[in-house]
């Protein structure tokens, strides 16, 4: 065996069952890990990625997963033959992992310090101050701000960015030879999601350790891979530099995942998705000249405004000692104008005051101070009951549409309900068919009426989300990061869809995002927040080809891009 190899997987094929069938979830499964380098390993959800990892760690779960074929050798020898105590002593000190979700990985009872002590206290000879020390220590290597308070802080006291340094900390407290890390930086800012980048670049230069790197975003992982490997559906689809699989791929299916994100040069009319690959369609070569972009605009830019914010802030007290308070202003001075059929696009880093723009637009919260005229009448002015009302006109797309999905209702009586809630149509009969003309219309079986949330996949969810938001036929529909977890291959198809509603409704859309790639190709204007306040405005390709402030410059220069 090459003695350059850390980790070599071959032929992995790993099955999990029920009572009655068995279902292949890996197939054939073969790569090298060598020692100081990145392997990324890219695709959609469900194509296998995690449990490869989970295979190599030796954390399936025993009864209802096996692995059926192949061998994981780790320095030579396999992992397949030692015993579980031995895997306990591997884990940690020699094969480390961080996992996509720092606030479900994390133990929100006890402070971060103490989390990352334990590992030290349990794996090497340290004392407790020694291990404190360099806990500390390891808290300035990831270059969290301040590291005597995270070491104090509860998960809930930090930040999701501040949260994945956390659990990256603890990754590398014991020096591991390899480190996997899970999706790291998915669903967090472009600008955190570049500087977790960096820290994990740095560390493992710095510690000489091999690196499995999960995600589903191929531009991502070619800034930091060596070599990639591509899976779906739980097979191998490529495997090579990254150099030679970003810039000369040969499968259809990896053209499409680097096509699939919005493109900072050229707008397409239509977002190319993965099927469009795999069957050689052209439509979604249509291309948006300037000319075009600049009629749309002089047409919609004629009439008056839908919406109109003059002024808005949204303060916030907390309390300071026993009688003092501090107050925090999250919205300061904000004016813009909407026009019908507009998509205004929302973008800045998480808490800049994005979504408590959306809200007190929304009426979920009342503004301090401003106004917000809807239709030319002031929203502030209005009684419970018009407010009610208003909400049919007015509809919000959430970010987590598992989390505002009711498990207990299934998907079609979810869509129905806001229906019988605002009297839509004359009985449940008529709205049945309405439910199940919007599913058809958002992508999805009438087969699915009668089943849960649960049933669905993360696309397929957001898709049930957008009929229900569209059951009540809004005028204006904020998007609140509608799209920022999904697969960017499904994160196509969900845009896509969204501007489909759009011309054929004629909804008007706030679209809120961190991601500016996104926010840009489904934009007409743009508005830049930071920090509670409108920071640049104006077209969205000008905006991004020609930006005037350095907090625009860098959100632009965060995006990936690949090598």
């Amino acid at each position: 065996m090459d003695n350059s190899i850390l980790l070599s997987v071959q032929d992995l094929c790993v099955s999990f069952f029920s009572e009655k069938t068995e279902n292949q979830i890996l197939y054939d499964i073969s790569f090298d890990i060598h020692k100081n380098e990145i392997l990324g390993v890219v695709g959609e959800s469900g194509s296998g990625k995690s449990v490869a990892s989970l295979a190599i760690l030796g954390l399936l779960p025993h009864k209802i997963s096996k692995i059926t074929k192949g061998d994981i050798r780790y320095n030579g020898k396999s992992l397949l033959d030692i015993t579980e105590k031995e895997y306990r002593v591997l884990r940690g000190n020699e094969i480390a992992m961080i996992f996509q979700e720092p606030m479900s990985s994390l133990n929100p009872s006890t402070k971060c310090g103490k989390q990352v002590l334990e590992i030290l206290l349990q794996h090497t000879t340290l004392s407790k101050t020694e291990a404190k020390t360099e806990v500390l220590a390891l808290f300035n290597k990831v270059k969290l701000p301040d590291p005597d308070r995270a070491y104090r802080s509860y998960p809930h006291q930090l930040s999701g960015g501040q949260k994945q340094r956390i659990m990256i900390a603890m990754a590398i407290a014991c020096k591991p030879k390899l480190l996997i890390a899970d999706e790291p930086t998915t669903a967090l800012d472009v600008t955190v999601q570049k500087e977790i980048i960096h820290v994990l670049k740095s560390l493992q230069q710095e510690y000489k350790m091999s690196v499995l790197f999960i995600s589903h975003d191929l531009s991502l992982v070619s800034e930091i891979a060596d070599h990639v490997l591509v899976m779906y559906q739980g097979k191998m689809v490529e495997y090579g530099t990254a150099n030679a699989i970003f810039h000369h791929p040969e499968k259809q299916y990896t053209k499409a995942l680097i096509s699939a994100r919005p493109t900072t040069d050229v707008r397409f009319k239509k977002l190319p998705t993965i099927a469009d690959f795999i069957d050689n369609k052209d439509h979604h070569k249509e291309i948006v000249t300037k000319e075009q972009r600049q009629a749309h605009h002089s047409s919609l830019y004629n009439g008056p405004a839908l919406l109109e914010v003059k002024n808005v802030e949204k303060t916030y007290f907390s309390k300071v000692g026993l009688f003092g308070k501090r107050e925090f202003k999250a919205v300061d001075d904000v004016s813009f104008k909407l026009y019908e059929g507009e998509t205004l696009g929302l973008v800045g880093e998480s808490g800049c005051g994005k979504s408590t723009l959306g809200n007190t637009i929304l009426q979920l919260d009342k503004a301090t101070k401003g106004q917000i005229l809807y239709k030319g009448q002031d929203l502030n002015t209005l009684s419970s009951s018009e407010i009610r009302n208003l909400r049919k006109e007015i509809q919000l797309i959430f970010q987590d549409p598992f989390a505002s999905l009711n498990p207990r209702l299934t998907v079609g009586k979810a869509i129905l309900e806001p229906m019988q809630v605002h009297k839509l149509h004359n009985n449940d009969t008529e709205r049945k068919k309405e439910v199940i003309r919007l599913m058809k219309r958002v992508g999805l079986d009438e087969t699915y009426f009668n089943r849960y949330p649960h049933e669905f996949s993360g696309g397929q969810r957001q898709r049930i989300g957008i009929a229900r938001t569209i059951a009540l036929q809004p005028k204006l529909i904020i998007c609140d990061e509608s799209v920022s977890a999904l697969d960017i291959s499904v994160q196509a198809q969900v845009l896509n869809l969204l501007n489909e509603l759009k011309d054929s409704f004629g909804f008007t859309y706030i679209f809120i995002s961190h991601d500016l790639a996104v926010v840009k190709y489904m934009s007409d204007q743009l508005l830049v927040m930071n920090q509670g306040k409108i920071e640049e405005r104006g077209d969205a390709d000008q905006v991004y080809q020609h930006p005037e402030k350095e907090y625009t410059k860098k959100l632009i220069q965060s995006i990936p891009r690949g090598k």
